[in-house]
């Protein structure tokens, strides 16, 4: 089954969404509530911010993991020896956010984390009773006083020619969290891996959201919603001399959560922060 473009707006919206998310571990939204003006203006500002030298006050702080993550330390995908080719920004309501981006940030930050709690209710309430029994609490319960939902702001730099060899944007993953919110970026190149194996576009019409199944909520239904691979392309032709920005939102549970027999999500963050590299 392909990724299904869903009407926020519709009747049968959450059942649709909730079986595209089970099918391919994505599903795509549109006429959704997030403010295409706010995303667009957000691009913008940050972009600016990562081309100027602000960003070095920032720098990322290994306990907290918020701030300014550079090219030189972007996380290395599981599987792989070359770094992503990006930096970026992590930011909580907690964190370190530069004065001038703070207001829209963390207005962004609000609404996707609503929308992202609704969306986790959706995939709550179509979720089999047979697999729904495995949750060591209910799915909307498992965010409450959660301080580790993130948004990170991407830059994807453009490309000059001298990367390293089978270095890309971002090699082949999984998320870690429940679920990731992601409004289409200013330049095409998501991709998602089927079940046969094929690398197929993710639908990304400018103003729509594409939403993934994250490590943490496979695990916790036993893989009935399945968090697929999927990678960003290294452009070509013009494209491959402008900065990719995009700006997904992780929505994580608290520490304490059980996930399954083998973790709880404090457990789990803690082992994938270091399988990328970036908490020692």
């Amino acid at each position: 089954m392909e990724v299904q473009v869903v009407d926020y707006a519709a009747p049968d919206a959450a059942e649709k969404f909730t079986q595209s998310l089970h099918e391919t571990g994505f599903g795509v939204l549109k006429n959704h509530p997030i403010p295409q003006a706010l995303v667009e203006r957000i691009y913008a500002t940050w972009l600016d911010f990562f081309n100027g030298g602000d960003k070095q006050a920032f720098a990322f702080d290994p306990a907290t993991q918020d701030g300014w993550f550079s090219t030189a330390i972007s996380e290395t995908a599981k599987g792989f020896t070359q770094k992503d080719l990006k930096e970026y920004f992590h930011i909580y309501p907690w964190g370190r956010i530069p004065p001038q981006l703070r207001d829209d940030a963390l207005d962004y930050y609000q609404r996707a984390n609503a929308l992202a709690a609704e969306l986790l209710g959706w995939v709550e309430r179509y979720t089999p009773p047979e697999i729904a029994r495995h949750y060591s609490e209910p799915l909307s319960k498992m965010i409450e006083g959660s301080r580790h939902t993130l948004l990170r702001v991407l830059r994807y730099p453009p490309l000059t020619g001298h990367e390293p060899p089978g270095a890309v944007r971002a090699a082949a993953h999984g998320d870690i969290n429940l679920l990731t919110i992601l409004p289409a970026a200013n330049e095409p190149g998501l991709q998602v891996k089927g079940a046969d194996g094929l690398w197929r576009d993710v639908p990304c019409d400018f103003g729509t959201l594409a939403i993934n199944i994250g490590d943490m909520l496979q695990e916790a239904s036993q893989g009935y919603y399945p968090s697929t691979l999927h990678q960003v392309l290294n452009p070509t032709g013009e494209s491959a001399r402008r900065s990719r920005v995009s700006l997904p939102l992780f929505l994580h549970p608290r520490n304490d959560v059980v996930l399954s027999e083998r973790y709880t999500a404090g457990s789990y963050l803690d082992e994938r922060l270091r399988e990328l590299g970036v908490k020692s």
